[in-house]
């Protein structure tokens, strides 16, 4: 039982980083940051962020709501997800970055709360990191993420606009483009 539920584990595994990989060799739409396999962004959204049932990683219930009105990036990640756990460290340093510019980078854990607690006591993020479960797949679809592929990051406007969208690692140089037009 415990062979057949790592062997589950690692295909899935397999097949995040392999769309996360994908991602990156897709073409951008304009704005230069949707991926052409990516869904348009529902309407909903961005309330659907906003209304979200997450937790820390204690497992206290947590809203995104306070964020609302501010110019957020949201990273949907997995500890499970390799690319997803490359890239921290860069977003670490763009929310330090662009912390004085009032954008607030976040984390959402589409992953259990006993990994995303157990990764963050061996990793030094420095961007609040909540818990969406596997329910942030549905929340990560309605940005137009159809293939569910890891990691996605979301940018969102103070007037609660998204302004892209990214499938797979995110490239610091463009996400600083687009946080220097917010």
């Amino acid at each position: 039982m415990n062979r057949q539920r790592i062997l589950a584990a690692a295909t899935v595994a397999a097949v995040a980083a392999g769309a996360s990989a994908l991602a990156g060799l897709l073409p951008t739409g304009l704005s230069g940051t949707a991926h052409a396999a990516s869904a348009a962004v529902q309407p909903d959204a961005v309330g659907q962020l906003w209304t979200a049932a997450v937790t820390n990683a204690d497992g206290k219930p947590q809203s995104l709501a306070p964020y609302k009105g501010r110019p957020i990036v949201v990273n949907f990640w997995a500890s499970w997800c390799g690319p997803c756990v490359q890239e921290m460290p860069e977003l670490s340093a763009l929310q330090r970055e662009y912390a004085k510019k009032g954008i607030q980078f976040v984390g959402l854990g589409v992953d259990s709360a006993a990994n995303v607690k157990a990764f963050l006591q061996k990793v030094k993020v420095d961007y609040p990191v909540y818990i969406a479960g596997f329910g942030g797949a549905d929340i990560a679809r309605a940005f137009g993420n159809n293939a569910g592929g890891l990691p996605f990051t979301v940018v969102i406007d103070a007037k609660g606009a998204v302004r892209s969208t990214k499938l797979g690692q995110v490239k610091p140089d463009e996400l600083r483009h687009t946080l220097d037009a917010l």
